[in-house]
């Protein structure tokens, strides 16, 4: 039985990263790296190299492959290539993803079709074809592989303006544990990371929106946004043997947002959208246009944060 500090190594284990030149899949591609793995990045182009430059500085080995993943036949191809170069893949790790935001009676096919192509399709035919291949391989250790998607907190609520995002992060949740059910008798595990709010370049126009970021930092018990550094060690213990007995999970890292939501809350969202929508009956909390967090007492304005809008993510 290996120690403690032994079962987080990952020493002589390949990950496959996609979504890995910035933000949360740079964080996740170099804590990967850090932790002993060799990592093949997907990215569109050559041009960035920052990520396979950061993680040669640890001294492991980074290879970049190049493919668009909202191209359903340059998907395919991906990973005959990779194994044909003579890559093994422990780890499979899916992060990247695109949003776009119209009202839902305004959204585009083209933008509906882009999003559902690169934020669930992409990752089905990655799994499928990664899966494949380890099953083809003795378990070391016990174990043949590990694939980690990255979820999201629309995978549990609807979103505003987000129905494309919203529908693909659902079924990242489902496919999951779908692929889980198959494969964890297999000794394969499959688990997703459901990110909170991080500051992001994707929330970008979140976080310059000062009402808006007040309002959703107010709903965070933790007191702050997340940063991509918070997923490090989510990423270890879900790729390593630590987590040997764990599959088919939607891990949140949200500084407990999901934790406080209000069961009504929808309908509370749903008025400040649209005061209209609702029957006047409808007693709903009031929460100040100018609330700010309060991480010592749990306040935001004076209202609790047990009556937050959690449920509909903006």
């Amino acid at each position: 039985m290996p120690s403690v500090f032994g079962l987080f190594s990952l020493r002589g284990r390949t990950a496959l990263v996609t979504g890995g030149t910035r933000g949360i899949g740079e964080a996740l591609a170099v804590a990967l790296a850090e932790a002993g793995s060799d990592i093949i990045l997907v990215q569109r182009d050559t041009s960035n190299t920052s990520t396979q430059e950061k993680i040669e500085e640890l001294g492991q080995k980074a290879y970049i492959y190049t493919a668009d993943l909202g191209s359903a036949s340059e998907v395919a191809s991906l990973v005959p290539r990779v194994l044909q170069d003579g890559h093994g893949i422990d780890i499979l790790v899916n992060c990247a993803g695109i949003q776009r935001r119209h009202p839902a009676h305004q959204f585009p096919d083209n933008d509906w079709n882009e999003v559902i192509q690169v934020n669930l399709s992409t990752v089905f035919t990655l799994c499928r074809d990664v899966g494949a291949h380890m099953l083809t391989r003795e378990p070391k250790d016990g174990h043949r592989g590990s694939i980690i998607n990255i979820a999201s907190l629309v995978s549990f609520q609807g979103g505003i303006t987000v129905p494309a995002y919203a529908s693909a992060k659902g079924g990242i949740a489902q496919l999951t544990k779908a692929f889980s059910n198959e494969w964890a008798s297999k000794v394969i595990n499959v688990n997703a990371i459901a990110p909170g709010y991080i500051a992001t370049d994707m929330n970008e126009a979140l976080i310059k929106n000062e009402e808006r970021a007040a309002s959703i930092l107010a709903r965070i018990p933790a007191g702050r946004w997340g940063v991509p550094d918070d997923f490090k060690g989510s990423i270890i213990f879900l790729a390593s043997r630590a987590s040997l007995y764990v599959s088919g999970e939607i891990l949140t890292v949200d500084g407990a947002g999901t934790r406080t939501c209000y069961r009504g809350s929808w309908l509370c969202a749903a008025r400040q959208l649209d005061p209209d929508v609702l029957p006047k009956t409808y007693a709903l909390p009031q929460i100040s246009s100018n609330a700010r967090a309060d991480s010592s007492s749990g306040q935001s304005g004076g209202i609790s944060r047990s009556i937050s809008t959690w449920h509909i993510m903006q």
